[in-house]
């Protein structure tokens, strides 16, 4: 599990997430890091044990190619805005876990911030509505964010759930000129296909009723492979793109959807529900 720790190989993959494009020399990454260059070293090694492609080139010094799109704590924080960070929480990130929805909701119990967020690289136990199943291989993102009622400007059910849908579906159409569409409550389409599920829990105060946290479940086929999907969901399905094909990393797309649904400052019932309603088909 990849957790917002401060180990030393989480140091190193941060500053290396936000110096893409450049190398950076072992000796200026130990110095702003605080660590020793031969540490810096043994967490590169480590790094590419676990799958990143790191350049080393001798006089440069190291970067992360083009090619790494291993989904990270540290990798979506590098492309969250500054000025929206404040109105995140911790982020958790697990290789495989039953349900993200699942640990979002046990972590709410014990009073999780507003904000925080769970991803999983994949889902042996993905639920959808009604129980349904909800598959959920590498390649995908699946994601759930903590929400508190008192950190939003709205509070009914139906206008969530349409702000859940519309950020999505923004955060996608900004970064990729994809434009999905929902259908059902809020199910994502392209081209009569579905490419994402959102599922959103809640929990409430027993004796008055009153709402104590949403948790929305965000499950998107990013570079999945649709082959090799079950046959009757193969039929039904699709990805945003081909596997290894995507012009983005899901590191990107996941802190754009988490910066949008977070950032309630300021939007109305009226203005959710009419970018809402352009979406809705």
């Amino acid at each position: 599990m990849v957790t917002d720790g401060k180990r030393t190989i989480d140091k190193v993959l941060s500053f290396l997430e936000n110096n893409r494009g450049g190398f950076i020399s072992g000796a200026d990454m130990a110095e702003n890091i605080g660590i020793s260059r031969n540490a810096v070293w043994k967490a590169i090694n480590e790094l590419k044990q676990k799958g990143y492609e790191i350049e080393s080139v001798t006089n440069k010094g190291y970067r992360l190619t083009d090619k790494n799109d291993i989904i990270s704590a540290e990798g979506i924080r590098a492309y969250m805005t500054p000025e929206l960070t404040g109105n995140t929480g911790e982020l958790i990130v697990f290789e495989s876990v039953d349900s993200t929805n699942d640990k979002a909701k046990q972590l709410a119990l014990k009073g999780a911030k507003h904000g925080t967020c769970v991803v999983a690289v994949r889902q042996d136990g993905g639920r959808g509505r009604k129980d349904h199943r909800f598959y959920s291989p590498e390649g995908g993102i699946y994601m759930s964010v903590i929400l508190k009622p008192e950190m939003l400007s709205f509070k009914k059910s139906d206008i969530i759930t349409a702000h859940i849908g519309s950020c999505v579906c923004d955060a996608i159409e900004a970064l990729t000129n994809i434009s999905p569409v929902i259908r059902g409550i809020n199910d994502l389409y392209i081209k009569d296909r579905k490419i994402c599920g959102i599922l959103i829990e809640s929990g409430s105060e027993f004796d008055s009723g009153t709402l104590q946290w949403i948790v929305a479940g965000i499950g998107i086929n990013f570079d999945s492979d649709i082959k090799r999907f079950p046959k009757e969901l193969s039929k039904k399905a699709a990805s945003l793109f081909s596997p290894g094909k995507a012009p983005i990393s899901k590191n990107c797309l996941i802190a754009q959807i988490l910066m949008r649904i977070c950032d309630t400052k300021g939007i109305s019932e009226k203005s959710v529900l009419s970018e809402y309603n352009k979406r809705k088909e």
